[in-house]
């Protein structure tokens, strides 16, 4: 069992920055793969970021690419994902997730574990 707890939403104005973090508990953390998602109003969760367990592969999605790094710090069980240069389109509901294995994935349903989300408002 893993659980996992965001934090470090808020409301920020747009070319601004923020650094999410995810606390994971469980002691197999270290063997999954940890992916940040995001949900608007109206709209699906979309893929962001994903990470595997060594912190040496990555993958974003296009519309974060050159913005956003996802990082991990086995030691502390926290992942992260430090945004910059936000845009008003990057508002919205964000979630860590977790999934088994070492393939990153952009798909939802290949994440077992979710955290209950925190919330990114970024002003124009």
């Amino acid at each position: 069992q893993v659980q996992l707890v965001e934090s470090g939403g808020g409301l920020v104005q747009a070319g601004g920055s923020l650094r999410l973090s995810c606390a994971a508990s469980g002691r197999t953390f270290s063997s999954r793969v940890m992916g940040w998602f995001r949900q608007a109003p109206g709209k699906e969760r979309e893929f962001v970021a994903a990470i595997n367990w060594s912190g040496e592969n990555t993958m974003y999605a296009d519309s974060v690419k050159g913005r956003f790094t996802i990082s991990r710090e086995s030691a502390k069980n926290t992942v992260y994902l430090q945004m910059n240069s936000l845009k008003p389109e990057d508002t919205a509901v964000y979630y860590c997730a977790a999934r088994p294995g070492v393939l990153l994935s952009v798909a939802v349903y290949e994440y077992e574990y979710w955290g209950q989300g925190t919330q990114v408002t970024v002003s124009s």
